[in-house]
Order: structure tokens, then C-alpha cells, then sequence
């Protein structure tokens, strides 16, 4: 049993990194949907953008879509392989970052 002076410890919240392939599918996707939406307005489009724009957000832990991109981003960068393998020849498809 713990004495008085003992102290709750609270575990570190545990963050979750997504998978650099998952960030650059829904990177692409977003990017897609909006030269879609600047070449002709759909209003399905409008409201798969708005999912795909709040998946990003929740993926990258920020409300803020611009720093949701910006942390995508990073993630992103520092994803890329250091061995002269390139994202394409490990099925990734083309890098969005940098």
C-alpha cells in the first residue's frame, strides 16, 4: 500500500503519428478536390472537401488546416528514406512535401 507522501502519477499521453502513405493519400486527395473546386464548383465535391480537409486537421492534431499542411508536411519529410530509395520504388507513390 502507498503511505501518504505518495504521489498519483499520470502516464505521458501517447500520440499517435500516422503512416506517411495515409498522409500523402489524403494530401493528394485534398489537393484534387481543390483545383476540382477552382475549375468548376460542385457542391458534392464542396462537402467531400470539407471530410477531407477535417480528416487532415484530426490526423495532424490541429484545427488549423494551414498548419495541419504544414505539419503533414513535415512528417512527410522526414519520412523520406536516407539509403537513395525513393518513396515510389517502397509503393508510396509521389512524394507532396518539399
Amino acid at each position: 500500500m502507498l503511505g501518504p507522501e505518495a504521489k498519483a502519477v499520470r502516464p505521458e499521453p501517447t500520440v499517435v503519428k500516422p503512416a506517411p502513405k495515409v498522409v500523402r493519400q489524403v494530401l493528394t486527395r485534398y489537393a484534387t478536390l481543390r483545383i476540382a473546386q477552382a475549375e468548376r464548383y460542385s457542391p458534392a465535391a464542396a462537402r467531400e472537401l470539407d471530410d477531407v480537409t477535417h480528416r487532415l486537421c484530426v490526423m495532424m492534431g490541429t484545427p488549423v488546416l494551414r498548419d495541419a499542411i504544414a505539419r503533414a508536411d513535415a512528417l512527410l519529410a522526414g519520412a523520406r528514406p536516407t539509403d537513395g530509395r525513393t518513396p515510389a520504388a517502397d509503393g508510396e507513390g509521389l512524394p507532396l512535401a518539399g
